[in-house]
């Protein structure tokens, strides 16, 4: 449990900083740095203090992965996830500025998924290597979190077509992926619980 209070404190900290970041640095820089890299900043901000509050309501007993695991996990999400924000801040940047023919323009869109998949694959690996108790919580907050998601979209496509809200498409697709993952830690706090 002390491992658990420790690093929820540590990522309510960094989510803080993240945040607090995001929100005075365009004050003490006005006009020098881009919206998009204030809302990567305050994004972050908000992932950090989803996942600190994951940590903090998760038990130690529903992640029963040995250190090694846990730290490679750890390890290969964090570099698939900077990579990420790296990839799309220049994908973004580059599409903005600069006028190309439709192949190349696709290529440069399509960059970010790359580290996606180097994120699923660490996924994978993890939930392949942990013990079958542990494959039981992950599998089963996996499969809530996709149904959760899967309903939600076509409710969203329900009342798209009906014509009662207007979300632009590129918006609604590029969020999948995000609210899997959230969808997820929490399904996962739900069953854990239930195993306890």
């Amino acid at each position: 449990m002390a491992r658990t209070a420790s690093t929820s404190w540590r990522l309510l900290a960094a989510a803080v900083a993240c945040g607090l970041a995001g929100l005075v640095l365009p004050q003490l820089l006005p006009g020098r740095l881009p919206d998009m890299f204030t809302g990567l900043l305050v994004g972050l901000g908000i992932g950090l203090a989803f996942a600190a509050l994951l940590a903090w309501q998760l038990p130690d007993a529903c992640d029963a992965a040995p250190a090694a695991l846990r730290r490679r996990y750890t390890r290969e999400m964090v570099l698939a996830m900077a990579a990420y924000v790296v990839v799309l801040v220049v994908s973004i940047s580059v599409l903005k500025r600069v006028d190309l023919a439709p192949l190349p323009r696709a290529l440069v869109a399509l960059l970010p998924v790359p580290p996606i998949a180097m994120a699923l694959r660490a996924m994978v690996r993890y939930i392949r290597d942990v013990d079958e108790m542990q494959q039981r919580i992950e599998l089963e907050a996996v499969s809530l979190a996709t149904a959760f998601v899967a309903l939600g979209y076509m409710t969203g496509g329900f009342l798209q077509s009906a014509k009662v809200i207007d979300v632009p498409a590129s918006a609604a697709m590029i969020w999948v992926f995000p609210l899997l993952c959230m969808a997820y830690g929490l399904a996962k706090v739900v069953v854990a619980r239930r195993y306890r």
